[in-house]
């Protein structure tokens, strides 16, 4: 039985298949980024599913796909971590850049690739080698356009009363916006990302409000400017997206692509489903 797994900071996607692909069972944890959690966490989210945890010594591979594996030791530190929970199974993990060529990507052909997710990146592939020309510093410093990013101008649009007085209104109904318990979620709990691309729903409900307006466009420029520019190559071949951001505001990033005179490929909300024909295909 193999395991694939898509792992954003918000939740994470699992898909167990046999030898000829055959999905065996699917289920959803909490993300399971490394940059943010313990191995006790970790290990927690995985025993809060019985998919998972009662079949933890049949798994023969584990191919993870995650959010906060861009770097040498956060790949070794969830390896060591699911090699000890999954003892039985290969482990492999990649950063979730790999997920999203796969799945976009056809066999042996250029793109940039990005997610816009909770977090966000941006990648070149050759048909074979993965470039990345930013290392992410994480969602303090950088994440442009994510949904963590848009969360966090909201939640300033609120409090710093710039936010329309309707939408403010919209805003307290939907959302607990008590101080004590936004800056609980922002500092004492685990994945304060994760928290702030929650309001992303919000802008992208009200994506035609001119305060909305304004932040998403801005931000996608950023993003261009920023992430996409990075490839020299960048007008010329197909720019493909993953990640909920880029999938609820697809028109909108078209729009401010056309006018760097970028083209836009494939738009998915997940890749998950990828991600099963590419290990079909290269078993």
């Amino acid at each position: 039985m193999k395991l694939l797994v898509d792992s954003g900071s918000t939740k994470a996607d699992w898909i167990a298949i046999d030898e000829s692909g055959k999905v065996l069972f699917t289920t959803q944890t909490l993300g399971l980024n490394p940059e943010v959690l313990t191995k006790k966490e970790i290990i927690s989210r995985l025993d809060d599913k019985f998919d998972i945890s009662h079949n933890k010594k049949i798994a023969t591979h584990l191919f993870f796909y995650g959010a906060g594996c861009g770097t040498d030791r956060m790949k070794d530190f969830l390896t060591k971590v699911f090699a000890e929970y999954f003892s039985t199974a290969a482990i492999t993990v990649h950063e979730d850049t790999f997920a999203a060529v796969y799945a976009t990507t056809p066999k042996d052909e250029e793109a940039i690739v990005c997610i816009l997710g909770t977090g966000s990146n941006c990648s070149y592939f050759d048909g074979k080698v993965l470039h990345q020309k930013v290392q992410s510093l994480g969602y303090i410093a950088m994440d442009d356009c994510s949904g963590n990013r848009f969360g966090r101008h909201l939640l300033r649009g609120y409090y710093f009363n710039k936010m329309p007085i309707e939408l403010a209104k919209e805003f307290e109904e939907e959302y607990n916006v008590d101080p004590d318990y936004v800056k609980h979620n922002l500092y004492k709990e685990p994945n304060p990302n994760a928290y702030l691309a929650t309001f992303a729903k919000f802008i992208i409900k009200h994506k035609d409000d001119a305060f909305c307006r304004k932040y998403i466009l801005a931000e996608m420029e950023d993003f261009v400017e920023n992430y996409i520019k990075q490839f020299d190559n960048c007008t010329q071949i197909p720019v493909h997206f993953v990640g909920s951001i880029a999938f609820y505001l697809k028109d909108e990033l078209q729009e401010v692509l056309s006018k760097h005179n970028i083209k836009i490929g494939n738009v998915l909300r997940r890749p998950i489903d990828g991600l099963i024909a590419y290990h079909i295909l290269n078993k």
